[in-house]
């Protein structure tokens, strides 16, 4: 069985939310750290072009965006699950807002003036700069607007006092009793503003929040062990991979196995990834790519925000 590969880096919350999904299931993993801003050419050569962090990594088989990872890791080990039986729908549905709502709030929050200063003090000036454009760039030419701080301020109170009151009359640990993948795409945008005392009281000023947060990253990362990006890229040329997913599915707008497309993100980062179609299914696309250096890779990608075209 070829091993879980996370290309990642430590400050970056999606990352986070990776993390602790691996952690919760309890599963081993090789950790590759890659740069927090463009270029990254060892992780483009496996992707294509798509520049988002994290990315899973199995053998061949390059899976990009956390919801996806998450569905990827349940196949991997079922239990716990993300996605408790019954709750499936409610589960995904609120990760999706959190992954998108709040992690937007907390954004905003995180690079106003007065958390810069202090996130990124030991930086010297030019590389605060780098980041702060590469951002901007990241955020370009997709659906995702940025949010001022001053709505992002004016709104936080209300996320969070529901939030408090959920936990506070919740009979389980969790927000909806027991884990689910709810938890884990919430709690990474609230460890985002955990990271300095400027935005920690956000969350600090809310007791049920922070006692649900602590026991949310207290399952941890798993076992895992370095791996480098050289390293990774020699897995997936010898690597051949999996078999596609056997599920009967009418693509809705026709495209077919075998078609030259391009798949990208529609929010942000949305750089398109060009290659052979090879499956559409309900949750998962997949395309077939070729690279000098990474070899003939199985790129997979949500159906949901993501956009496909025919080249």
């Amino acid at each position: 069985m070829s091993e879980l590969i996370l290309h990642h880096y430590p400050t970056s919350p999606f990352s986070e939310k990776a993390r602790l999904l691996l952690g919760f299931k309890g599963l081993s993993w090789r950790s590759v750290k890659i740069s927090p801003v463009m270029p990254k050419p060892d992780l483009t050569a496996l992707t294509g072009g798509y520049r988002k962090t994290p990315v899973l990594q199995i053998g061949a088989d390059i899976y990009c965006d956390t919801s996806l990872i998450a569905r990827r890791l349940e196949q991997e080990k079922a239990l716990p699950a993300f996605f408790p039986e019954g709750q499936e729908m409610i589960a995904a549905t609120f990760a999706a807002w959190a992954d998108s709502v709040v992690f937007q709030h907390a954004v905003s929050l995180v690079f106003q003036p007065e958390s810069i200063a202090v996130r990124f003090g030991n930086m010297p000036p030019e590389a605060i700069k780098a980041f702060i454009a590469d951002r901007a760039e990241l955020f370009s030419g997709g659906s995702a607007t940025r949010l001022s701080a001053e709505q992002a301020r004016h709104q936080w109170p209300t996320i969070m006092t529901r939030l408090e009151q959920q936990l506070q009359r919740e009979q389980g640990d969790f927000l909806f009793g027991e884990p689910s993948i709810a938890d884990f795409a919430l709690a990474h945008p609230l460890w985002f503003l955990k990271a300095t005392p400027v935005t920690s009281p956000l969350v600090d000023a809310y007791p049920a929040v922070s006692a649900w947060l602590g026991r949310v990253l207290g399952f941890g990362h798993g076992a895992f062990s370095e791996m480098t990006s050289e390293e990774a890229l020699e897995v997936a040329r010898n690597a051949t991979p999996t078999a596609l997913p056997d599920e009967q599915f009418d693509e809705p707008n026709g495209f077919e196995a075998g078609q030259q497309v391009a798949i990208a993100a529609i929010d942000y980062g949305v750089d398109p990834v060009a290659g052979e179609l090879l499956f559409a299914g309900s949750e998962e696309l997949i395309l077939r790519r070729e690279d000098e250096r990474g070899g003939v890779v199985h790129v997979h990608f949500p159906r949901f925000g993501f956009r496909i075209e025919a080249l």
